[in-house]
């Protein structure tokens, strides 16, 4: 067996145990295991991270090419936008794992969109359609409506400003490694509890900027709104010996958020990821 085919393997099982370990968590406003929500159960979830599983971490594909099979793959068994950003975000970064060049998973990751081609950006812009996600409009640059004439790393760089998923791209992922997985790390340190070290994650990214799955929907306004509140039950849970000890106002923030249809898509989104670069880095 080919060291490719053994590092896929592993990242196969990263991606599955990051999708599942965020289900796990009590992610206010997001589908998680304590609640429902915005018309979606995590069943849907859960069914979409084995579909996405099974090709996303195929060896010998494109990065472009990864995120086209997941998607489709995701609209086969569940018919509507679960994971777009999740795809978006760990299809690069399984792509870095599975052909490394060098020892640093990050340095790979930067390889990896350095090395990204219009055929990406064509086939990304195909999954974005196929799995239309909510709020998105038409762009002067780099539409996906329109056959791409940059890669996809361009692409990403035009949408940047508005899309925090576009923006990892742009600056190699740096709030997925420099605050998400710090945070975790220091989180999991302090309480041993993985699952509320990766609320801790999600709450942080939450507080860090106004989601822009909110903004893209609701207006910036409501993004800041939920960035703030966000902030606050993240300190409060931080300065906690046990972070169960903030289960009720987390749960009413989380009922709050969902009556207003108020969905932080992009942190969840963020969150994954997190989780997935810590997979990958145990995984050697």
């Amino acid at each position: 067996m080919t060291q490719q085919v053994l590092r896929s393997e592993r990242a196969v099982r990263g991606f599955r145990n990051a999708c599942l370990a965020e289900l796990e968590a009590l992610k206010p406003g997001n589908v998680h295991i304590f609640a429902d929500g915005h018309g979606m159960v995590v069943q849907d979830f859960l069914h979409s991270a084995e579909a996405a599983a099974d090709v996303i971490a195929t060896p010998g594909l494109a990065v472009g090419e990864r995120i086209l099979q997941a998607i489709s793959a995701t609209q086969q068994v569940v018919g509507h936008n679960t994971n777009l950003g999740i795809v978006l975000l760990c299809a690069p970064l399984i792509h870095a794992f599975i052909h490394r060049k060098h020892g640093q998973l990050r340095r790979n990751l930067q390889d990896v969109l350095n090395g990204l081609t219009v055929k990406d950006a064509e086939l990304t812009f195909e999954a974005i359609l196929l799995a239309s996600p909510a709020g998105l409009g038409r762009s002067e640059q780099h539409d996906v409506h329109e056959s791409p004439q940059a890669t996809l790393l361009e692409a990403m760089r035009e949408a940047g400003h508005r899309d925090d998923i576009a923006r990892q791209y742009v600056n190699g992922y740096e709030d997925i490694f420099d605050v998400g997985l710090a945070r975790y790390r220091e989180a999991v340190d302090k309480w041993q509890r993985p699952a509320w070290a990766t609320t801790a994650v999600f709450l942080g990214f939450l507080a860090r900027f106004p989601d822009t799955h909110i903004v893209r929907k609701y207006g910036r306004d409501a993004g800041t709104g939920v960035q703030e509140k966000a902030g606050g039950l993240l300190r409060n849970m931080l300065a906690l010996d046990n972070p169960k000890s903030c289960l009720k106002d987390l749960l009413k923030f989380d009922s709050e958020l969902k009556a207003q249809g108020l969905n932080p898509g992009t942190s969840a989104d963020l969150t994954v990821a997190t989780l997935l670069v810590s997979e990958l880095q145990n995984a050697g």
